[in-house]
C-alpha cells in the first residue's frame, strides 16, 4: 500500500469563527500530484493552509507523513509556495540569496552553507530556468520570474512534499511551462505535489488526480474534469449544460 503523505479525516475549518469547508476528507498518496480546484472563494485556499496548521480545524484531523499534524516537526520536507507575492518582499536581496533561503529549514539558521547547500540552489535554480539571473536583483524580474523564484526556493530544500497556491495564476507562458518542467523533475525524483489552481494549462499532463471544492465540501475526487483546461479562457463560452455532478459556476472567476 502506498505510503500517505497528506491525510485529512471529517475536516471543519474556516476563519473568525465561520465555517468555509465543513467535513473533508481528502488522502494523498507520494508520487501523486493532486490539483484542488474550484472557483474563487470556494475554499480551495483554505484547505491547504489548515493542512500546513496555518488554519485551526474546528473538528476533525490532518495529519502529515503519518504524523498528526500538532506534532509534525520535520518542516524541511514540505516546500510551500504561497499565493503570488513579491519573492523580494520588500527587502533588496538577490535571486541566489531568496533561493537559499529555502536551505534554511534544512541545514538549520547556525550552520554557514555548505557544499551541498550551494548545490541544491543551483539545481532548484537551472530547474526553473533562471541560472542566469542568480546575481540579479529579485526586484528587477517580471512576475512570472519571481514566482519562479518562489519555486526554487521551496526545491532548494529538497522537500518531500510540495504545496502550491495558485502557482501560475497570471504569470507568462513561458514561466507556466518552466513550472510544469520542474514540476515534472520534482515528481520523476519521487516528489508528491498538492496544487491549488484555477486553471491548469501546462500543469494539466503531470496531474494524477483532481479534487473539486464547492459550496463548503469536496464534490468530486478523480480524474480531471474536462471543463478544468478550457473554462477559464477569455473567448470560452460558459452558456451550456453541466454535468449532474458538477454545479454550474464552478469554474467561474
Amino acid at each position: 500500500m502506498t505510503t500517505p503523505v497528506i491525510t485529512v479525516t471529517h475536516a471543519a475549518m474556516g476563519y473568525e469563527g465561520r465555517t468555509v469547508l465543513r467535513d473533508v476528507s481528502l488522502t494523498v498518496a507520494a508520487g501523486e500530484v493532486v490539483a484542488v480546484l474550484g472557483a474563487n472563494g470556494s475554499g480551495k485556499s483554505t484547505l491547504i493552509r489548515a493542512v500546513l496548521g496555518l488554519v485551526p480545524l474546528s473538528s476533525g484531523s490532518v495529519a502529515l507523513f503519518d504524523r498528526p499534524g500538532r506534532r509534525f516537526r520535520q518542516w524541511h520536507r514540505i516546500g510551500y509556495v504561497p499565493q503570488r507575492l513579491g519573492a523580494s518582499g520588500g527587502v533588496p536581496a538577490t535571486v541566489r540569496e531568496v533561493v537559499a533561503a529555502g536551505r534554511l529549514a534544512r541545514r538549520g539558521i547556525l550552520r554557514p552553507p555548505g557544499r551541498a547547500d550551494r548545490m541544491a540552489v543551483a539545481t532548484a535554480l537551472a530547474a526553473v530556468g533562471l541560472a542566469d539571473r542568480t546575481s540579479d536583483p529579485v526586484s528587477t524580474l517580471s512576475g512570472g520570474q519571481q514566482q519562479r523564484v518562489l519555486i526554487a526556493r521551496a526545491l532548494a530544500g529538497e522537500p518531500d512534499l510540495l504545496i502550491l497556491d495558485e502557482p501560475t495564476a497570471g504569470v507568462d507562458a513561458a514561466s507556466q511551462e518552466a513550472f510544469a518542467g520542474a514540476l515534472k523533475e520534482f515528481v520523476a525524483g519521487g516528489g508528491t505535489v498538492l496544487l491549488v489552481a484555477h486553471e491548469l494549462g501546462p500543469l494539466r499532463p503531470l496531474i494524477s488526480r483532481a479534487v473539486v471544492v464547492h459550496a463548503g465540501g469536496i464534490v468530486h475526487d478523480g480524474p480531471v474534469p474536462e471543463p478544468a483546461g478550457h473554462h477559464a479562457d477569455p473567448d470560452h463560452d460558459h452558456v451550456h449544460p453541466h454535468g449532474p455532478n458538477e454545479p454550474a459556476g464552478l469554474w467561474s472567476a
